[in-house]
């Protein structure tokens, strides 16, 4: 007999992925929190929807927002991890050394954290990153998810300072980590509009190249990325199979 708790059977068998309650329970929310709306949805729908009592819930989270938390939380752990690898690299090669195969290696750091971080955010069956949106999540309820987002953000642009030197305006450089932030960011809104797809987060990457100066050597950084994300034990989440929601 399937248990969702002590002594607990479930009301139906579940069919939704996920090798634990835990991860059933994350799996429905994430579906009812983006299609109908965090706040219109109640613990009791999260479990009707997983197949379990209510009270079967409550063994695992106690609230709503402990929910909420634990999926926010999810968007950003992997490329923060890896954003913080790569940011504590030991050489110190720059791009404004003058050196081609500097400048490749330099500005390949920028494009894996950005590749990296928007496979990610592609790779779950629902589109969980249209929760930022949320007043919730910005209340000091869950200040650790937003002071994660905000660590990952100031690693984009520590990375992007040393990557590409190209002024956007006289006298005002280019904030190059922060452009590849948002630009990753944006796969949200394009996977909302149904327009993403497993390619996205590459061309994003590489948009993001182009738009801080390095188009020509795309090519090179490209290659570099991918073996940087290899050398560090990553592997990019398979889009394919993700949800597009």
């Amino acid at each position: 007999m399937n248990l969702t708790g002590p002594g607990r059977p479930r009301v139906r068998q579940s069919t939704r992925p996920g090798a634990t309650a835990r991860e059933e329970i994350l799996d429905a929310a994430a579906e009812l929190f983006t299609t109908q709306g965090y706040a219109t949805t109640s613990t009791r729908a999260i479990a009707d929807a997983v197949g379990v009592r209510q009270s079967s819930l409550y063994h695992h989270y106690a609230t709503k927002d402990d929910i909420l938390e634990e999926l926010l939380a999810g968007t950003v752990s992997e490329g923060l991890a890896f954003a913080r690898e790569v940011a504590n690299l030991s050489d110190t090669d720059r791009s404004d050394t003058g050196d081609p195969a500097s400048a490749v290696v330099v500005a390949s750091r920028l494009h894996a954290v950005a590749l990296f971080d928007g496979a990610h955010l592609c790779s779950g069956r629902w589109n969980i990153g249209v929760l930022y949106h949320l007043p919730e999540a910005r209340s000091e309820r869950f200040g650790s998810f937003m002071q994660d987002r905000e660590e990952l953000r100031g690693l984009y642009r520590r990375i992007g300072t040393a990557a590409v030197h190209v002024p956007l305006w006289d006298g005002d450089p280019l904030h190059h980590g922060e452009l590849a932030f948002r630009l990753v960011e944006s796969l949200v809104s394009l996977r909302a509009d149904g327009q993403a797809t497993p390619d996205s987060p590459l061309q994003v990457a590489d948009a993001a190249m182009v738009l801080c100066g390095a188009g020509e050597i795309l090519g090179s950084i490209r290659v570099e990325s991918l073996a940087l994300i290899d050398r560090l034990g990553r592997r990019l989440p398979d889009l394919a199979e993700a949800g597009r929601s």
